[in-house]
């Protein structure tokens, strides 16, 4: 499999507007990638229409809001990516508590196309993620995967914000526990730490 990672732009809109509407393979269809961007009562006020439209005012934006996987032609992955600062709801969180002031960015969100899965696509994701972050100069990159015991297993709608195994490979390290919970799971807080700017 040959896959490209690339940051989201108005070319690949489209690409990302079919994939988001593959039923079945993610809340993507409805949330936009727009629920840890917006405060909780302004997401729950929202819908599908100002979701997406949102999210699309954003692509045109620098640092783009995310970056795609791309496999003949055709987005099959997407990863939502940037200063943990941008996401409202992550900002305002008592579950998910900001651990420093750094401007660390955050990885909260990974869509897969259903016949895609099993490939590699989310840590080819991973991957891009923490180079889009690294490029734009950010000191460490963070998401919060849940802790799920040996013999259970998670939802695909609770995996989107990854695996925390897919995590430690990548060379995250756990770095704070949460109060919050996905899929029944309690979430944790990894972290990589990156080059800086002098070590690039």
């Amino acid at each position: 499999m040959a896959l490209e990672i690339r940051p989201i732009s108005g070319e690949l809109w489209s690409g990302l507007e079919e994939l988001f509407r593959q039923r079945g393979s993610s809340d993507a269809h409805w949330c936009w990638c727009m629920y840890w961007r917006w405060r909780a009562k302004d997401f729950a006020s929202s819908s599908v229409a100002s979701n997406r439209a949102a999210l699309r005012a954003l692509v045109d934006g620098d640092p783009a809001p995310g970056i795609v996987a791309i496999e003949d032609g055709r987005v099959v992955g997407w990863c939502s990516v940037g200063p943990r600062a941008d996401y409202e709801r992550l900002e305002r969180s008592r579950s998910i508590p900001r651990l420093d002031d750094d401007p660390t960015w955050a990885i909260v969100c990974f869509v897969v196309g259903r016949a895609s899965r099993g490939r590699g696509v989310a840590r080819a994701l991973l991957d891009g993620a923490v180079a889009q972050a690294s490029a734009h100069g950010a000191p460490a990159v963070e998401a919060y995967p849940a802790v799920v015991p040996a013999g259970a297993r998670l939802s695909t709608s609770a995996a989107y914000t990854g695996t925390l195994g897919m995590f430690l490979e990548a060379g995250f390290r756990i770095v704070s526990e949460t109060d919050s919970r996905t899929g029944g799971f309690p979430r944790v807080v990894v972290r990589r730490d990156l080059p800086s700017s002098r070590e690039r």
